[in-house]
């Protein structure tokens, strides 16, 4: 665990960052080949179970999921969000991070938010507990549309303070959603830890996706997603040869019949 997180600190100012979402076994270990960080993201509320927010994931759900994904999972270093509700003191964040970290076997977790967390922050990583702290737009506690962070002056010094609050109290890396891309440029340049960008600009030390959003599985019109490939395309072709198959009595041959 420590080398892998030493590893991704080592990267700053060297090498990209790459992190993908996955939430199941099959899926992390075609992702494990080639990231540098596997999130189990609370993301999976929307991709998997069409909730409205992510304040509806529970922790349960967090940690099946994620027991799933570390079989999965050999090289890269795994990171878990930690749920809506799960870390709002600091007795809480402490006893839940530590059942995440045990059932899980993950090697960090993720937080949203800056100084109104900090206590939360400092009560993990003084238990040498790994975290990943998450500025910009936080999904967890936004309300209404969502939208980009870091165009007036208030909102700008807040996130720049605390990018380097969440640094002075030990998170390894620090997620940058949809913040604007001199800002985001700004906190990366100014911070010694690495950034993962999504929806931030180019300037960050690395970027994340929702995978199921750059594999086209999503129908999502998000700024910030490009989708690499077309895998409903594919889906449809092996399914219509199926269902071809069995419709002609082609399937099953005695090949695959006992």
């Amino acid at each position: 665990m420590i080398k892998k997180i030493k590893k991704i600190l080592n990267k700053k100012n060297r090498a990209k960052i790459v992190c993908l979402t996955a939430y199941s076994k099959n899926v992390a270990e075609e992702i494990d080949k080639h990231v540098d960080i596997v999130l189990v993201g609370d993301s999976l509320g929307s991709v998997l179970y069409n909730y409205k927010t992510t304040r509806s994931v529970s922790l349960t759900e967090m940690i099946n999921h994620s027991k799933s994904v570390r079989l999965g999972v050999q090289k890269s270093l795994m990171v878990v969000d930690m749920p809506y509700k799960t870390y709002d003191t600091s007795v809480s964040a402490l006893k839940n991070s530590k059942k995440i970290m045990k059932e899980t076997k993950c090697d960090a977790v993720k937080l949203e938010g800056g100084k109104k967390i900090i206590k939360q922050i400092r009560a993990l990583t003084k238990n040498n507990i790994p975290v990943m702290g998450h500025l910009g737009l936080l999904p967890q506690s936004a309300k209404g549309k969502f939208k980009s962070k870091g165009k007036t002056t208030k909102e700008i010094n807040q996130l720049i303070n605390d990018a380097l609050l969440l640094q002075k109290n030990g998170v390894f890396a620090i997620v940058l959603e949809c913040i604007k891309t001199p800002i985001a440029k700004q906190i990366t340049k100014s911070l010694k830890i690495p950034t993962i960008g999504i929806g931030s600009s180019v300037y960050c030390d690395g970027q994340v996706l929702v995978t199921d959003d750059l594999i086209g599985l999503n129908q999502t019109n998000i700024k910030f997603v490009k989708k690499f490939l077309n895998v409903k395309k594919y889906i449809n072709s092996g399914l219509r040869k199926f269902a071809y198959e069995v419709r002609t009595s082609k399937y099953p041959t005695k090949k695959h019949s006992y």
